[in-house]
């Protein structure tokens, strides 16, 4: 089969080829032909090293796709379903997955780093990102991570809820719980910030301010929801028109940088809730002064992957889609091929696409 392969971290350009298999499928995984695929700057993060990844690599998290096979102890799902791939499958036997946290089980993910389910030239191992590597057209995946969806869900739209739009809108709904009526400030407007703006929608706020440096994303950030739109420099005349130089109820870091976490840390009020939701490096330190963390009373949250129970997120948020509550198609910057990941990524670096979506031949 046909799969984009990094060989090393930091490669300018990927191995895209058609001599790729895969491992057998265990007693408890599900292989899953993969129908569509983002490119999300997670990817981006894991080919340059950001994120550590083991290599050779297929990237690819954000995907959707039809079950083929599954293992002999596998219930959940079966040949012919339509399911959303999970980059984050959740034991479901853990404390933290027993206590309501199953986007913070890890068993997978350290299974991730010694078990590849790719294979070149006939028994070397290649891995896939965060256990799948959705940009090969077909993956192994445990049960866990395959979340069954109504057929009717296009696969564009289904690709986009397993990791963007949950990761996003999540953010607002799980984790800060945006209340109708609130202020929002969204820092960075790719397809994850616009995700964050569309959950702070359709939880009512009234003022939601989508923060850029880029001015072509502002229309769009309008589009999904956004109430305004500034580039960095203009926030402080934002932050007196808005809200009177308070600051506001909810500020959502979405870019993975200390400097803009500091930035979100700004824009909220004394009592606001500052959201990390972008995945940062393991040395970009955050500077806090002790004096603020306490007396400006501001909660600092971490979002990982929207605080998602997928069982139940993946199918809610196909619901919300096909009720008009989320506008998935406006978030799509183009369609490509496998054959053009290369310059996929390429126009991700530039910054300026939200979501490029690869459709399997």
């Amino acid at each position: 089969m046909r799969a984009a392969i990094l060989h090393a971290v930091g490669d300018d350009k990927l191995d895209i080829r058609d001599d790729v298999t895969l491992a057998p499928v265990g007693p408890t995984d599900v292989r899953v032909k993969i129908r569509a695929t983002g490119v999300c700057h997670s990817d981006l993060s894991a080919i340059s090293g950001v994120l550590p990844q083991p290599v050779p690599l297929i990237p690819g998290h954000e995907g959707a796709g039809e079950v083929v096979e599954v293992g002999e102890h596998v219930a959940t799902v079966q040949p012919g379903d339509h399911v959303i791939v999970s980059w984050r499958p959740a034991c479901q036997d853990c404390d933290l997955c027993l206590g309501g946290q199953p986007y913070l089980c890890m068993k997978y993910v350290i299974e991730s780093f010694t078990k590849g389910n790719f294979r070149i030239g006939g028994d070397s191992t290649v891995f896939g990102m965060a256990g799948c590597g959705t940009w090969a057209e077909e993956i192994v995946v445990p049960w866990q991570g395959a979340i069954k969806i109504d057929q009717d869900v296009p696969w564009e739209a289904a690709a986009l809820i397993g990791c963007g739009i949950t990761t996003g809108v999540g953010a607002a709904l799980n984790t800060a719980k945006v209340r109708p009526g609130s202020t929002v400030a969204v820092i960075g407007c790719g397809g994850v910030g616009l995700s964050v703006i569309q959950g702070a929608r359709i939880s009512g706020a009234r003022t939601i301010l989508a923060i850029d440096p880029l001015t072509s994303k502002h229309e769009l950030a309008k589009k999904v929801g956004a109430t305004h739109a500034v580039t960095p420099e203009d926030v402080p005349n934002a932050l007196n028109e808005l809200t009177g130089g308070a600051g506001f109820d909810y500020g959502f870091e979405v870019v993975g940088k200390a400097a803009t976490i500091q930035s979100a840390w700004q824009v909220t009020r004394a009592g606001g809730d500052v959201v990390v939701v972008g995945a940062g490096a393991m040395d970009d330190m955050v500077s806090i002064s002790a004096f603020s963390l306490l007396f400006e009373g501001k909660n600092l949250l971490s979002s990982l992957y929207g605080e998602a129970d997928v069982r139940h997120d993946f199918p809610y948020f196909a619901k919300l889609y096909k009720a008009g509550k989320l506008d998935l198609e406006s978030m799509i910057s183009s369609r490509i091929r496998l054959a053009d990941l290369n310059d996929a990524v390429a126009a991700l670096k530039g910054g300026e696409v939200a979501r490029q979506i690869v459709l399997m031949d």
